[in-house]
Protein backbone atom coordinates (compact mmCIF):
# COMPACT_ATOMS: atom_id res chain seq x y z
CA UNK A 1 0.00 0.00 0.00
CA UNK A 2 1.60 3.22 -1.21
CA UNK A 3 0.15 6.71 -1.41
CA UNK A 4 -1.15 9.67 0.56
CA UNK A 5 -4.30 10.01 2.61
CA UNK A 6 -5.28 13.38 4.00
CA UNK A 7 -6.86 13.16 7.46
CA UNK A 8 -8.95 15.76 9.25
CA UNK A 9 -7.37 15.47 12.69
CA UNK A 10 -9.95 16.13 15.34
CA UNK A 11 -9.39 17.65 18.78
CA UNK A 12 -8.09 15.29 21.43
CA UNK A 13 -5.94 13.23 19.09
CA UNK A 14 -2.19 13.68 18.75
CA UNK A 15 -0.63 13.38 15.31
CA UNK A 16 1.01 10.17 16.52
CA UNK A 17 -2.42 8.82 17.53
CA UNK A 18 -3.54 9.25 13.93
CA UNK A 19 -0.45 7.46 12.61
CA UNK A 20 -0.90 4.59 15.09
CA UNK A 21 -4.53 4.07 14.08
CA UNK A 22 -3.71 4.17 10.35
CA UNK A 23 -0.91 1.65 10.74
CA UNK A 24 -3.54 -0.89 11.71
CA UNK A 25 -6.08 0.16 9.09
CA UNK A 26 -3.50 0.24 6.29
CA UNK A 27 -1.72 -2.91 7.38
CA UNK A 28 1.75 -1.37 7.36
CA UNK A 29 4.13 0.23 9.84
CA UNK A 30 5.67 2.45 7.19
CA UNK A 31 3.63 5.61 7.75
CA UNK A 32 4.58 9.23 8.40
CA UNK A 33 2.76 12.55 8.59
CA UNK A 34 3.33 15.96 7.08
CA UNK A 35 3.47 18.21 10.15
CA UNK A 36 2.55 17.85 13.82
CA UNK A 37 -0.72 19.25 15.15
CA UNK A 38 -1.22 19.78 18.89
CA UNK A 39 -4.00 17.76 20.58
CA UNK A 40 -6.16 20.89 20.95
CA UNK A 41 -5.73 21.73 17.25
CA UNK A 42 -7.66 20.24 14.36
CA UNK A 43 -7.53 20.23 10.60
CA UNK A 44 -5.47 19.04 7.66
CA UNK A 45 -2.92 16.30 8.39
CA UNK A 46 -1.40 14.63 5.28
CA UNK A 47 -0.36 11.04 6.02
CA UNK A 48 2.18 9.27 3.80
CA UNK A 49 1.87 5.49 3.48
CA UNK A 50 4.45 2.93 2.33
CA UNK A 51 7.05 4.21 -0.10
CA UNK A 52 5.23 7.53 -0.23
CA UNK A 53 7.08 8.27 3.04
CA UNK A 54 10.03 9.12 0.81
CA UNK A 55 8.10 12.23 -0.17
CA UNK A 56 7.59 13.55 3.39
CA UNK A 57 10.81 15.56 3.38
CA UNK A 58 10.58 16.62 -0.23
CA UNK A 59 7.31 18.39 -0.91
CA UNK A 60 7.39 21.32 -3.34
CA UNK A 61 5.03 23.33 -1.12
CA UNK A 62 5.53 23.08 2.65
CA UNK A 63 3.60 26.22 3.59
CA UNK A 64 0.61 26.05 5.94
CA UNK A 65 -2.57 28.02 6.51
CA UNK A 66 -4.45 28.27 9.80
CA UNK A 67 -7.55 29.83 11.26
CA UNK A 68 -6.58 30.82 14.80
CA UNK A 69 -8.61 32.19 17.68
CA UNK A 70 -6.95 34.14 20.50
CA UNK A 71 -7.65 35.98 23.71
CA UNK A 72 -5.76 39.02 24.95
CA UNK A 73 -5.17 39.80 28.61
CA UNK A 74 -3.78 36.43 29.75
CA UNK A 75 -0.65 34.29 29.33
CA UNK A 76 -0.05 30.60 30.11
CA UNK A 77 2.95 28.30 30.29
CA UNK A 78 1.85 26.46 27.12
CA UNK A 79 0.92 29.65 25.24
CA UNK A 80 -2.59 28.25 24.71
CA UNK A 81 -5.77 28.10 26.77
CA UNK A 82 -5.01 24.60 28.11
CA UNK A 83 -1.97 25.73 30.12
CA UNK A 84 -1.37 27.09 33.60
CA UNK A 85 -2.17 30.80 33.86
CA UNK A 86 0.94 32.88 34.42
CA UNK A 87 -0.32 36.46 34.11
CA UNK A 88 -3.55 38.38 33.60
CA UNK A 89 -4.09 41.97 32.51
CA UNK A 90 -6.93 44.50 32.48
CA UNK A 91 -5.56 46.14 29.33
CA UNK A 92 -8.20 46.36 26.60
CA UNK A 93 -6.69 45.82 23.17
CA UNK A 94 -8.49 48.05 20.69
CA UNK A 95 -9.61 47.01 17.23
CA UNK A 96 -7.02 49.29 15.63
CA UNK A 97 -4.32 46.99 17.03
CA UNK A 98 -5.11 44.47 14.31
CA UNK A 99 -3.53 46.67 11.65
CA UNK A 100 -0.38 47.10 13.71
CA UNK A 101 -0.15 43.36 14.34
CA UNK A 102 -0.75 42.45 10.69
CA UNK A 103 2.17 44.61 9.64
CA UNK A 104 4.44 43.87 12.60
CA UNK A 105 4.32 40.08 12.21
CA UNK A 106 4.19 39.72 8.44
CA UNK A 107 7.36 38.61 6.65
CA UNK A 108 10.61 36.87 7.57
CA UNK A 109 11.46 36.77 11.27
CA UNK A 110 13.08 34.74 14.03
CA UNK A 111 10.87 32.74 16.38
CA UNK A 112 11.82 31.14 19.70
CA UNK A 113 10.33 27.60 19.90
CA UNK A 114 8.07 27.17 22.96
CA UNK A 115 9.06 24.81 25.76
CA UNK A 116 5.90 22.80 25.12
CA UNK A 117 6.94 21.62 21.66
CA UNK A 118 8.41 18.57 19.94
CA UNK A 119 11.71 20.33 19.22
CA UNK A 120 14.69 18.35 20.46
CA UNK A 121 17.53 19.84 22.51
CA UNK A 122 20.42 17.52 23.33
CA UNK A 123 18.32 14.53 22.34
CA UNK A 124 15.34 15.42 24.56
CA UNK A 125 11.93 16.70 23.53
CA UNK A 126 11.22 20.12 24.95
CA UNK A 127 7.74 19.11 26.11
CA UNK A 128 9.25 16.29 28.21
CA UNK A 129 11.54 18.78 29.93
CA UNK A 130 8.69 21.28 30.36
CA UNK A 131 6.54 18.68 32.11
CA UNK A 132 9.42 18.15 34.55
CA UNK A 133 9.50 21.89 35.26
CA UNK A 134 12.81 22.29 33.43
CA UNK A 135 13.39 25.19 31.06
CA UNK A 136 16.40 25.13 28.76
CA UNK A 137 17.97 27.62 26.40
CA UNK A 138 16.53 27.47 22.88
CA UNK A 139 17.79 29.02 19.68
CA UNK A 140 15.43 31.19 17.62
CA UNK A 141 14.61 29.74 14.21
CA UNK A 142 13.80 31.56 10.96
CA UNK A 143 10.15 31.52 9.88
CA UNK A 144 8.10 33.42 7.32
CA UNK A 145 4.56 34.68 7.85
CA UNK A 146 3.19 35.20 4.36
CA UNK A 147 -0.02 36.88 5.46
CA UNK A 148 -2.19 37.66 8.49
CA UNK A 149 -5.79 38.68 8.05
CA UNK A 150 -8.01 39.34 11.08
CA UNK A 151 -11.62 38.32 10.56
CA UNK A 152 -12.87 39.39 14.00
CA UNK A 153 -11.37 41.65 16.67
CA UNK A 154 -13.40 42.81 19.66
CA UNK A 155 -13.74 42.42 23.44
CA UNK A 156 -10.11 41.25 23.70
CA UNK A 157 -10.76 38.26 21.43
CA UNK A 158 -9.79 37.86 17.82
CA UNK A 159 -9.81 35.41 14.91
CA UNK A 160 -7.18 35.50 12.18
CA UNK A 161 -6.29 33.55 9.04
CA UNK A 162 -2.53 33.04 8.96
CA UNK A 163 -0.44 31.71 6.07
CA UNK A 164 3.11 30.79 7.05
CA UNK A 165 6.15 28.63 6.46
CA UNK A 166 6.73 25.15 7.80
CA UNK A 167 7.90 25.16 11.42
CA UNK A 168 5.92 28.21 12.51
CA UNK A 169 4.31 27.91 15.96
CA UNK A 170 1.00 29.77 15.79
CA UNK A 171 0.57 29.87 19.58
CA UNK A 172 4.02 31.42 19.88
CA UNK A 173 3.10 33.95 17.20
CA UNK A 174 -0.02 34.83 19.21
CA UNK A 175 2.01 34.97 22.43
CA UNK A 176 4.39 37.43 20.75
CA UNK A 177 1.44 39.51 19.56
CA UNK A 178 0.29 39.72 23.15
CA UNK A 179 3.73 40.92 24.22
CA UNK A 180 3.60 43.73 21.65
CA UNK A 181 0.21 44.93 22.91
CA UNK A 182 1.37 44.72 26.53
CA UNK A 183 -1.67 42.66 27.50
CA UNK A 184 -0.39 39.18 26.78
CA UNK A 185 -2.33 36.65 24.70
CA UNK A 186 -3.09 32.94 24.37
CA UNK A 187 -4.37 30.78 21.55
CA UNK A 188 -7.89 29.48 22.26
CA UNK A 189 -8.53 27.41 19.10
CA UNK A 190 -6.65 26.39 15.96
CA UNK A 191 -7.66 24.80 12.67
CA UNK A 192 -5.16 24.01 9.94
CA UNK A 193 -7.01 24.73 6.72
CA UNK A 194 -4.17 23.93 4.31
CA UNK A 195 -0.92 21.96 4.37
CA UNK A 196 1.04 22.39 1.15
CA UNK A 197 -1.27 21.38 -1.69
CA UNK A 198 -3.76 19.70 0.64
CA UNK A 199 -6.88 21.49 1.84
CA UNK A 200 -9.93 20.63 3.92
CA UNK A 201 -11.78 19.32 0.86
CA UNK A 202 -9.13 16.60 0.45
CA UNK A 203 -9.62 15.24 3.98
CA UNK A 204 -11.21 12.13 5.41
CA UNK A 205 -12.07 11.79 9.09
CA UNK A 206 -10.69 8.80 10.94
CA UNK A 207 -14.25 7.53 11.26
CA UNK A 208 -14.48 7.46 7.43
CA UNK A 209 -11.32 5.36 7.18
CA UNK A 210 -12.49 3.01 9.94
CA UNK A 211 -15.82 2.55 8.18
CA UNK A 212 -14.05 1.70 4.92
CA UNK A 213 -11.87 -0.82 6.76
CA UNK A 214 -14.87 -2.47 8.42
CA UNK A 215 -16.60 -2.85 5.06
CA UNK A 216 -13.68 -4.01 2.92
CA UNK A 217 -10.48 -4.28 4.92
CA UNK A 218 -7.18 -2.78 3.77
CA UNK A 219 -8.21 -2.99 0.10
CA UNK A 220 -11.07 -0.58 0.80
CA UNK A 221 -8.71 1.76 2.64
CA UNK A 222 -6.29 1.58 -0.28
CA UNK A 223 -8.92 3.14 -2.53
CA UNK A 224 -8.87 6.28 -0.37
CA UNK A 225 -5.19 6.92 -1.07
CA UNK A 226 -4.05 9.36 -3.72
CA UNK A 227 -0.85 8.71 -5.73
CA UNK A 228 2.30 10.25 -4.36
CA UNK A 229 3.06 12.01 -7.62
CA UNK A 230 -0.03 14.19 -7.08
CA UNK A 231 2.09 16.50 -4.94
CA UNK A 232 4.54 16.82 -7.83
CA UNK A 233 1.93 17.64 -10.45
CA UNK A 234 3.59 21.02 -11.01
CA UNK A 235 6.66 19.16 -12.35
CA UNK A 236 6.33 18.18 -16.03
CA UNK A 237 6.94 14.53 -16.87
CA UNK A 238 9.98 12.97 -18.53
CA UNK A 239 8.83 9.82 -20.33
CA UNK A 240 11.18 6.85 -20.66
CA UNK A 241 10.64 3.92 -22.98
CA UNK A 242 10.96 0.36 -21.71
CA UNK A 243 14.69 0.05 -22.31
CA UNK A 244 15.44 3.45 -20.77
CA UNK A 245 13.31 2.51 -17.77
CA UNK A 246 15.38 -0.63 -17.22
CA UNK A 247 18.65 1.27 -17.52
CA UNK A 248 17.51 4.20 -15.39
CA UNK A 249 16.24 1.91 -12.64
CA UNK A 250 19.69 0.33 -12.49
CA UNK A 251 21.44 3.68 -12.05
CA UNK A 252 22.52 4.27 -15.66
CA UNK A 253 22.90 7.94 -16.61
CA UNK A 254 20.67 8.79 -19.57
CA UNK A 255 21.32 11.28 -22.35
CA UNK A 256 18.59 13.92 -22.00
CA UNK A 257 18.53 14.44 -25.77
CA UNK A 258 17.06 10.97 -26.16
CA UNK A 259 14.27 11.45 -23.60
CA UNK A 260 10.78 12.75 -24.34
CA UNK A 261 9.87 15.69 -22.11
CA UNK A 262 6.39 16.99 -21.45
CA UNK A 263 7.84 20.50 -21.38
CA UNK A 264 11.32 21.72 -22.26
CA UNK A 265 13.42 23.94 -20.02
CA UNK A 266 11.85 23.03 -16.67
CA UNK A 267 14.02 22.99 -13.54
CA UNK A 268 12.62 19.68 -12.26
CA UNK A 269 10.87 16.67 -13.78
CA UNK A 270 9.05 13.59 -12.56
CA UNK A 271 10.46 10.62 -14.43
CA UNK A 272 7.87 8.00 -15.42
CA UNK A 273 7.93 4.68 -17.22
CA UNK A 274 5.62 3.84 -20.17
CA UNK A 275 3.07 2.29 -17.78
CA UNK A 276 2.86 5.39 -15.55
CA UNK A 277 5.25 4.26 -12.81
CA UNK A 278 6.88 7.15 -10.94
CA UNK A 279 10.59 6.33 -10.97
CA UNK A 280 12.23 9.46 -9.60
CA UNK A 281 12.37 13.22 -9.46
CA UNK A 282 15.15 14.58 -11.61
CA UNK A 283 16.71 17.64 -13.17
CA UNK A 284 18.89 18.18 -16.19
CA UNK A 285 22.61 18.22 -15.37
CA UNK A 286 25.88 18.23 -17.27
CA UNK A 287 28.20 15.24 -17.54
CA UNK A 288 31.16 15.30 -19.96
CA UNK A 289 29.53 17.94 -22.17
CA UNK A 290 26.26 15.98 -22.34
CA UNK A 291 22.96 16.98 -20.82
CA UNK A 292 21.84 14.09 -18.64
CA UNK A 293 18.91 13.10 -16.45
CA UNK A 294 20.23 13.68 -12.94
CA UNK A 295 18.21 12.05 -10.15
CA UNK A 296 17.76 13.78 -6.80
CA UNK A 297 14.86 11.76 -5.36
CA UNK A 298 14.32 8.11 -6.18
CA UNK A 299 11.19 6.04 -5.65
CA UNK A 300 12.38 2.47 -5.86
CA UNK A 301 9.01 0.78 -5.63
CA UNK A 302 6.24 1.09 -8.17
CA UNK A 303 3.74 3.80 -7.27
CA UNK A 304 0.98 3.85 -9.83
CA UNK A 305 -0.69 7.08 -10.82
CA UNK A 306 -4.44 6.70 -10.46
CA UNK A 307 -5.03 10.27 -11.54
CA UNK A 308 -3.36 10.14 -14.96
CA UNK A 309 -3.38 7.75 -17.88
CA UNK A 310 0.04 6.58 -19.10
CA UNK A 311 1.51 8.92 -21.69
CA UNK A 312 2.15 6.00 -24.05
CA UNK A 313 0.65 2.54 -23.73
CA UNK A 314 3.20 -0.32 -23.65
CA UNK A 315 1.31 -1.96 -26.54
CA UNK A 316 2.80 0.69 -28.84
CA UNK A 317 5.98 -1.38 -28.77
CA UNK A 318 8.43 1.51 -28.46
CA UNK A 319 12.00 0.39 -28.99
CA UNK A 320 13.74 3.70 -29.60
CA UNK A 321 13.07 7.27 -28.51
CA UNK A 322 12.72 8.26 -32.16
CA UNK A 323 9.45 6.29 -32.15
CA UNK A 324 8.03 9.01 -29.88
CA UNK A 325 8.16 11.68 -32.58
CA UNK A 326 4.72 13.12 -33.07
CA UNK A 327 3.36 11.64 -29.84
CA UNK A 328 1.38 14.20 -27.85
CA UNK A 329 2.43 14.32 -24.21
CA UNK A 330 -0.71 15.07 -22.20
Amino acid sequence: MNGIICIYKEKGYTSFDVVAILRKLCGTKKIGHGGTLDPMAEGVLPVFVGYATKAVDYCPDTSKEYRAEMRFGVTTDTQDITGKVLTTSDIQVGRNAQYVLEQRFKGEQMQLPPMYSAVQVNGQRLYDLARQGVEVERKPRPITVHSIQFEQFENNTATAVISCSKGTYIRTLIHDMGQVTGAGAVMTALTRTRSGNFTLKDCYRLSDVKEAYEKGGTEAVKKLLMPVEWIYKSFPRALLDEEQTRLFSNGVVLDAKRVAFEAEGAEKYRVVSPDGELLALAEIGENKELNVIQRFKVFREKIKSASEEPLVEPKNGLRDISDLKGVTLS
